[in-house]
């Protein structure tokens, strides 16, 4: 005890150098280790697989770059009426036609009640026989003749091979006096016919139209090319009818509007 009392210091300054010795010793294992552990936590930052990116939506930039090459179109004609205020007019009868396309008055209102041909006819209405030989009685009519009185049906006197200004008979199948069919040449076409007695040749030569305007309750039957007609404050000429359209020019302009025909 008295050695210890003696010499405690020297013994605890011995047990701290101990101490520090085996903590010297112990320290580069210490260091290698974290060293290991720094490695380890680099390595799998640094090496981690990586996983690829998404591909990019590029959606929202694609529609706005589509819209700066095809830019909106505003119409501050046709629907807009904040600016150009719907027109009104009124009908003979009272009511109100609103003026939406334009087309509800003028010559674009005109509407097509029906639309004719005009033919034109051979009929072999009878025959005629004397001692100067065989006559055939045949009627033309001219349905599309430009004026009135030559669209009555006309009988013409005929022999074989004598020409007239509506045809020539070229050929007679069966009895002269009772034939069963007369082949005959049309002036005006050249192109070849045949007509009996219950059969008659009729070839469409044009068209009439029964046409109405309802704005201002008129309506023309019976017009043909060449017709003027009076409505909407303005003077109309019809310059063209076939089966499906009826063609009006301006007088004003000769500006034309076609107008079709739709039968129900």
């Amino acid at each position: 005890m008295d050695f210890l009392k003696k010499h405690y210091e020297k013994i605890l300054l011995g047990v701290v150098l101990l101490g520090l010795v085996g903590a010297m010793v112990f320290l580069p294992f210490m260091i290698l280790h974290d060293r290991s552990i720094l490695e380890d936590t680099r390595t799998q930052i640094i090496s981690r697989p990586v996983k690829p990116l998404p591909p990019l939506d590029l959606t929202t930039e694609s529609n706005a770059a589509e819209r700066l090459r095809l830019p909106y179109q505003l119409d501050f004609e046709t629907t807009n009426k904040l600016f150009n205020p719907v027109e009104w007019e009124r009908a003979v009868d009272g009511t109100l036609i609103k003026i939406a396309s334009g087309n509800e008055v003028g010559p674009g209102a005109v509407m097509i009640a029906r639309i004719l041909p005009l033919y034109f006819t051979l009929t072999l209405d009878s025959v005629q026989t004397n001692e100067f030989g065989v006559r055939y009685i045949i009627g033309v009519e001219r349905q599309a003749a430009p004026v009135a009185w030559q669209r009555a049906k006309r009988q013409h006197y005929a022999s074989v091979g004598e020409k007239n200004e509506a045809f020539t008979i070229t050929d007679v199948q069966g009895p002269p006096s009772d034939p069963t069919q007369l082949v005959v040449q049309l002036t005006d076409s050249g192109e070849t016919a045949t007509i009996s007695r219950t059969q008659p040749f009729r070839r469409v030569d044009a068209f009439m139209a029964d046409l109405k305007y309802r704005p201002e309750g008129k309506s023309w039957d019976g017009q043909r090319v060449g017709d003027d007609l009076k409505f909407a404050g303005s003077d109309y000429i019809i310059v063209a009818i076939n089966r499906n359209e009826v063609v009006l020019s301006a007088a004003s302009n000769q500006k034309k509007t076609t107008l079709t025909y739709n039968p129900k």
